[in-house]
């Protein structure tokens, strides 16, 4: 009975601690997926054990202090941020991390120094494609291999695990992605020290002492006092430079004149040019369109030479003006490097610098002596064979010039090409110069058949005696000329009056048959004759002499020659 009073003391003693404990939880008001305050209370081999006025002390692993040497500084009562993931698991355990919190702390503030673009401190600990994890406050981050450095570097062994600079450049917080820059610190750094260095030079200083650091192909890299200037290869002089590490070497000190200040990208650009007069500005002083004058072959490329007049001016001769017979003759087979050569000035244009010269017009033309030879027999050289033409060059004299196949024979025949051969040598007739173009004839050396016409006095209307040449199905070919030079065919309608007597095959070759000429053009050469035409008119005279029954049926051209033959003999008599 004594005993029971005492046990309910006990009991009541429990629940009012129960009571104030919960109390004293409520009152702490811990939330979940928050950064809390915590209390170091003991450091062991594998865990740090903080307590964090929870129902229970958490753990924390010991891996999760030793990223950045926190553990070193660590002791016991010491306070840290640790993130709370949940108040109680099914385990009744707090569950914290360190690590979470200083990701959580290093995100919050790197969002505010990307809008600030404010500089921390970080660690390569790693490389991955395209670049390397950056730990910056805990967070990684990536760092493209071009952000590294302000130069390619090809070993990064000296920064690894070794505190860098570094300024967020881009931030992905669906991703939780955040890229940093190394080589923004380093420009930033850079562009200051430029920006102060800059205040020292102005546009229009001329600098006695630019150290030479760099050539390329297209221009000089100089060091103007701590500052990068560029020496383009265009202000190195008022002539063509063809390479500048031909005219400069690494150290050398150079006298230039800084000609333009970019502020915005502390760009410097110098020339050497700009210290001397522009021989242009005169130049229509000291040269003359019109006038030969001596100079030296430069450059060859495969469009004409370029050549030096004087010191900073030079002239182009095109390929078209290196030689009278080839227009697109090979400039190296006609002038050399070094080469001293006179030449007439063709142009000059003083705005973009550009002087066009001749050499051809310095040598004799030849064309001015072949014009001379028109209508002349000049032997040429077979060089190409076309499917309609002979091309060859006149043995005398090297010009080129075109025999056309109608012009090889008075036949026209395209046959007469295979005749000749490359390299054969002809006689034959210039009968035309045109465009700088010659035109050759062969048969110009022949008398022509057409001649037959003049030399006998026919014409249009008139009725000539041919003789047949070759019977064919569509008419027949006749002779005019005994020497059967002028061939011309007489169609099948043109063979008779009668439809019926039309019939090629009822004429035999060399037979006699009188055709009228019913077409005659000597210029185009073009003949066409008609024995029907012959006939008409033939019956036309009859009618006219003897009466219409001249012509009737029965009436023969013999019987009515023997009957004009015996009138005219009885008016004899």
């Amino acid at each position: 009975m004594g005993q029971e009073p005492e046990l309910k003391n006990t009991n009541s003693l429990q629940k009012e601690f129960q009571n104030l404990l919960d109390k004293d939880f409520k009152d702490r008001k811990l939330k979940e997926n928050e950064i809390i305050k915590a209390t170091v209370t003991e450091i062991t081999k594998n865990f740090v054990v903080v307590d964090c006025k929870a129902k229970m002390e958490g753990m924390i692993p010991i891996e999760e202090f030793k990223n950045d040497e926190e553990l070193a500084k660590l002791k016991v009562g010491s306070q840290i941020e640790v993130y709370l993931e949940r108040i109680e698991s099914f385990k009744g355990e707090i569950i914290i991390s360190r690590d979470k919190a200083r990701k959580m702390r290093a995100w919050k503030k790197m969002e505010k120094v990307f809008e600030t673009q404010e500089e921390m401190t970080g660690y390569i600990t790693g490389k991955v494609k395209g670049g390397f994890v950056t730990t910056v406050e805990g967070l990684p981050c990536f760092m493209p291999s071009s952000q590294i450095d302000v130069r390619p570097l090809k070993r990064i062994d000296h920064l690894m695990n070794t505190p860098v600079k570094v300024i967020a450049t881009r931030i992905d917080k669906n991703r939780g992605n955040v890229c940093v820059s190394r080589r923004a610190v380093l420009e930033k750094s850079k562009n200051a020290e430029i920006t102060e260095a800059l205040k020292n030079i102005k546009e229009g200083d001329i600098i006695e002492d630019a150290i030479v650091k760099a050539t390329t192909d297209w221009g000089i890299f100089l060091d103007i006092k701590g500052i990068d200037a560029l020496l383009h290869v265009s202000d190195l002089s008022h002539g063509r430079v063809k390479k500048p590490s031909d005219l400069v070497t690494i150290g050398q000190k150079l006298k230039v004149k800084i000609t333009k200040i970019d502020e915005k990208t502390n760009r410097v650009s110098a020339s050497v040019k700009a210290l001397t007069e522009d021989p242009y500005e005169n130049i229509e002083k000291k040269y003359k369109v019109g006038e030969i004058y001596e100079g030296v072959v430069t450059k060859i490329m495969d469009y004409g030479c370029f050549i030096k007049i004087e010191d900073g001016i030079e002239g182009l001769i095109h390929n078209s003006e290196l030689d009278w017979t080839n227009r697109n003759v090979r400039p190296s087979k006609v002038l050399s490097v070094s080469q001293k050569i006179k030449f007439k000035i063709v142009n000059i244009d003083k705005d973009t610098k550009r002087i066009s010269l001749s050499y051809k017009a310095t040598l004799e033309n030849p064309w001015e002596k072949i014009r001379e030879k028109v209508g002349q027999e000049v032997k040429i050289k077979i060089n190409n064979i076309s499917d309609k033409a002979i091309f060859g060059d006149l043995v005398d004299g090297g010009l080129s010039g075109m025999l056309h196949y109608k012009e090889i024979s008075y036949d026209e025949n395209i046959e007469n090409l295979k005749k000749f051969k490359k390299n054969d040598i002809l006689n034959v007739k210039i009968i035309e110069i045109k465009d700088d173009k010659i035109k050759f004839s062969k048969r110009a050396l022949d008398k022509d058949p057409f001649d037959w016409f003049k030399d006998n006095n026919k014409k249009v209307g008139d009725i000539i005696t041919t003789r047949i040449h070759e019977v064919l199905k569509t008419g027949v070919k006749v002779s005019i000329d005994k020497d059967k030079k002028l061939i011309v065919t007489i169609r099948k309608a043109d063979l008779a009056k009668e439809t019926a007597d039309q019939r090629p095959e009822v004429f035999s070759k060399d037979n006699a048959l009188d055709s009228k000429i019913i077409e005659l053009d000597l210029k185009n050469r073009k003949i066409k004759l008609s024995v029907k035409a012959a006939q008409i008119d033939e019956e036309k005279s009859l009618i006219a002499k003897f009466g219409e029954g001249a012509t009737k049926s029965g009436a023969t051209l013999k019987g009515i020659f023997e009957k004009a033959i015996g009138k005219k003999g009885k008016k004899e008599k």
